[in-house]
């Protein structure tokens, strides 16, 4: 008989000492990542800023932005070692309950049209396109719009 570890996953606020693996799965992840200042912004302006830990390592992370009635999702990231394993949906539903608690009635986001596998999560979620932004993002050749998604809640 063998016993069967299940690793500990935990979601709670980004610290100070987060920084540099949020930074370093940012920057592993996209080819236009945030810079460490960024995140340091949004700490500081009171963004709702939360790592995953996976086994105690910082696997993922995610910014929200809330004002009045609304919640904005700015950025979700995991790791790309520790992709496919449902840690996306494990933060995407920790961020709209705490979106709920916080009193806010929609959830909006951006994402690329050619992030094929997070449109997909997002619409198994709940999350229905409503518009484009033209030319939101940088991209290798010029910009690429963005698909506006929204959940109500």
């Amino acid at each position: 008989m063998s016993a069967v570890l299940t690793p500990r996953v935990a979601v709670r606020a980004m610290a100070r000492c987060d920084l540099d693996a949020v930074s370093r799965i940012e920057t592993a992840s996209y080819p236009f990542p945030w810079t460490r200042g960024i995140f340091q912004d949004c700490m500081r302006v009171g963004y709702r800023c939360h790592v995953l830990d996976f086994d105690r390592a910082v696997a993922g992370y995610c910014v929200v932005s809330h004002a009045l009635d609304e919640a904005h999702l700015l950025n979700l990231c995991i790791h790309p070692e520790r992709r496919r394993e449902g840690l996306a949906l494990l933060l995407l539903e920790h961020l709209v309950r705490e979106a709920q608690l916080g009193s806010a009635d929609r959830l909006f986001l951006e994402v690329r049209p050619s992030n094929v596998a997070a449109v997909a999560l997002y619409e198994r979620s709940g999350f229905r396109a409503i518009g484009r932004r033209p030319g939101y993002y940088p991209a290798d050749e010029g910009r690429e719009d963005a698909i506006v998604m929204v959940r109500h809640l």
